[in-house]
């Protein structure tokens, strides 16, 4: 089997998941990229800053806005290493985000492929292209190592 580098965003993505898991976080990483640069970059962080919300996509959502000035992200892509869970899929949907790439599947809290499907409801007005796999070994690698040090 052929073995190709991960796009610079994954790998990016990817280096944020180390940071919190460093930081005792559970390891998930994100970067917003608009015309093949990153303007934002984060990783979960809801035990460092005492906030259920902060999850790496809402950080990184939250810096691409300030970056941009407008709530808006149209033409943006977001990486991030772990499928969203449903606050997140509701945040990409309102961010108008154009792509959404993800790592590993997360069968038990995602909600894009697994449990609420969120873009698959009607009253999801925007549906970004979502793609998924991309480096889903390295990521789940991350979880994987992060919880059995946990257990």
């Amino acid at each position: 089997m052929t073995r190709w580098p991960l796009p610079d965003p994954m790998q990016a993505a990817l280096a944020q998941a180390q940071l919190a898991a460093k930081a005792g976080e559970v390891p998930v990483g994100a970067v917003v990229v608009r015309d093949g640069a990153v303007i934002a970059s984060a990783h979960n962080a809801p035990r460092t800053l005492a906030d259920p919300t902060a999850h790496a996509e809402i950080l990184a959502l939250r810096r691409a806005a300030e970056a941009l000035g407008q709530e808006r992200l149209e033409g943006c892509d977001l990486w991030v290493t772990l499928e969203p869970c449903a606050m997140c899929a509701g945040a990409i949907a309102h961010a108008r985000i154009a792509r959404l790439y993800y790592a590993a599947p997360d069968p038990k809290g995602g909600a894009v492929a697994h449990g609420a499907r969120v873009f698959e409801y009607p009253q999801c007005h925007h549906r970004p292209e979502v793609y998924s796999g991309m480096g889903e070994e390295a990521a789940a690698g991350l979880l994987r190592g992060f919880f059995r040090g946990r257990r």
